[in-house]
């Protein structure tokens, strides 16, 4: 794969697709649909090609050789500008075992959730225009290495979903959607500036010898490339490396979402389509957590250290007010939004720990995650579609009329749940494991364990409500999953099941990585 452009053609696809579907006729609405699932289903195959050629044994953080499928071109250079010398900026790609399984999981989540629009009405033309447009600015966080090109991807990401949701969505989407960009926006606004402060802190040693101010992420984490006077350089008295650090903490975890910054999950959530539901819990809510992982983490390792009992904290808080909020629901779609809220809360737990095992189940968590709440919302779009209604106390047996759909449910349900041999159940294991070994954590850990209690609460409820008892003569003329539900549904049933009893599939893809990630941790801080 030498020399082949990968990762380019993983983020422009999407792009070349979004201009064919805006030059299609106006009334070829099916056209839209086909050309969409054509983009997301080559996307998809070249992830496999991805996986099937990345080098298992190669890891570490701030080495270029640590990382694969590397693209490097300057994207922008301009020489002797007052005061800076040369602004740089490059066109830097790559992937690592941290990024992989990200990537593999997006590109399952937007093609299935492709099948998914078939039934989108209004507009298929801007709808699908929009939604390819998401996907790629998604794909180029993933894969980004330079800091602006990632701010970049990060920020073009608000536009599609913006209009996804006020546009496409329930009977208050403008109000969710403007929420959802003012929230993430704010988070944007504290990472252009930490990511413009760590710019003037540290250098780069070009070809030629010289060096120059540098927003490589690489250069960035290795503390040698800062300046003494630096106003991020830990060796600067008079640093701020706390407050960005915080700042830059604060912009990932409104994606995350991490609580207080939640709020606009469940609107959005409700509102959007079921779709831009199913990218949005399957997708992005991982980038925040990804986004720490890739930056924060590795760029400020001291104050990682020094905070990551609040990290632990937050993650359980998480975790614990999640489930509550979801137990006090009566929405099936705020339900399962709330649920997201408590799942990404095993991730950051997993994180704070700052062990192998802690962070393999937090990076297998969001992967999990994404494949599990993909089917959940799917499986409410499915009875949405039917019945017009998401009240929980609106149904109750349809498992007598929908037995292969219940099915799925069921799966689904107890995923989440954290049923051993199903892939939940090992994530949340290795985060609880690899948490309750740090001591500072440890009795964060035995009260995040509550969640577990919590989460079998309100599903096996939701079970009984929704599927089990009488089924109301209103219901009764419900059909089961048709061909097309059953191609969303199948292929996201069997990954559960599959990486329940064989996880080393993912796991051998990002052990190394995290191992480099916690050795680069443990010897920078020491």
């Amino acid at each position: 794969m030498q020399g082949f452009p990968l990762l380019t053609l993983l983020i422009f696809i999407p792009i070349v697709g979004m201009i064919v579907v805006l030059l299609l006729p106006k009334n070829a609405d099916n056209n839209v649909r086909y050309t969409t699932l054509g983009v997301t289903a080559l996307q998809l195959v070249l992830a496999a090609v991805m996986m099937l050629n990345f080098d298992y044994s190669a890891g570490g953080i701030f080495e270029a050789s640590s990382f694969q499928f590397i693209e490097k071109v300057r994207w922008i250079e301009i020489q002797n500008v007052a005061f800076l010398g040369t602004v740089k900026i490059d066109y830097f790609l790559g992937v690592d075992g941290l990024s992989a399984p990200l990537i593999l999981l997006s590109t399952i989540v937007f093609f299935i959730a492709t099948l998914s629009a078939w039934t989108i009405k209004k507009s298929p033309k801007g709808f699908f225009a929009m939604y390819l447009l998401l996907n790629a600015a998604t794909m180029g966080v993933f894969v980004s290495l330079d800091f602006f090109l990632f701010f970049v991807f990060w920020e073009v990401m608000l536009l599609p979903m913006y209009f996804l949701i006020g546009i496409w969505g329930g009977p208050r989407k403008e109000y969710a959607a403007i929420k959802f960009f003012i929230y993430t926006m704010l988070g944007g606004i504290f990472m252009l500036i930490t990511m413009i402060g760590l710019y003037f802190s540290a250098t780069e040693l070009l070809a030629d010898g010289t060096r120059a101010y540098t927003f490589n992420l690489l250069a960035l984490m290795d503390q040698s490339n800062y300046l003494a006077d630096g106003i991020l350089s830990a060796s600067n008295p008079e640093n701020w490396r706390m407050l960005a650090y915080i700042g830059l903490f604060a912009a990932f975890a409104v994606k995350i979402p991490m609580f207080p910054f939640h709020t606009w999950l469940p609107d959005a959530h409700v509102e959007a389509p079921t779709p831009i539901s199913v990218v949005l819990a399957g997708v992005l809510l991982k980038l925040g957590t990804y986004g720490i992982l890739r930056i924060s983490f590795p760029i400020f390792p001291d104050i990682t250290r020094e905070l990551m009992w609040y990290i632990g904290l937050f993650g359980v808080i998480n975790i614990v007010y999640g489930a509550l909020a979801a137990m006090a629901q009566k929405d099936f779609k705020k339900l399962i939004a709330y649920s997201s809220i408590s799942h990404m809360g095993y991730v950051l737990l997993g994180m704070a720990s700052l062990s192998s095992t802690g962070l393999n189940g937090a990076i297998f968590q969001m992967f999990n995650h994404g494949t599990i709440t993909a089917m959940l919302f799917l499986i409410v779009g499915v009875i949405y579609d039917r019945a017009h209604t998401r009240g929980l106390n609106d149904f109750g047996g349809l498992a007598n009329q929908m037995p292969v759909y219940t099915g799925f449910v069921t799966v689904a349900f107890f995923a989440a749940i954290g049923l051993p041999g199903l892939s939940g159940w090992v994530s949340e294991a290795l985060v609880f494991v690899g948490a309750f070994g740090v001591e500072s954590i440890r009795t964060l850990t035995i009260i995040g364990m509550l969640g577990i209690l919590l989460g079998a609460g309100y599903m096996l409820w939701t079970l009984q409500r929704v599927y089990l008892g009488e089924l109301p003569d209103k219901w009764k003329n419900l059909k089961d999953l048709d061909k097309r539900e059953l191609a969303m549904l199948v292929p996201l049933a069997i990954i559960t099941v599959v990486l329940g009893i064989f996880p080393s599939i993912v796991l051998d893809i990002m052990t190394t990585s995290v191992n480099s990630l916690v050795e680069f941790l443990a010897t920078t801080l020491n």
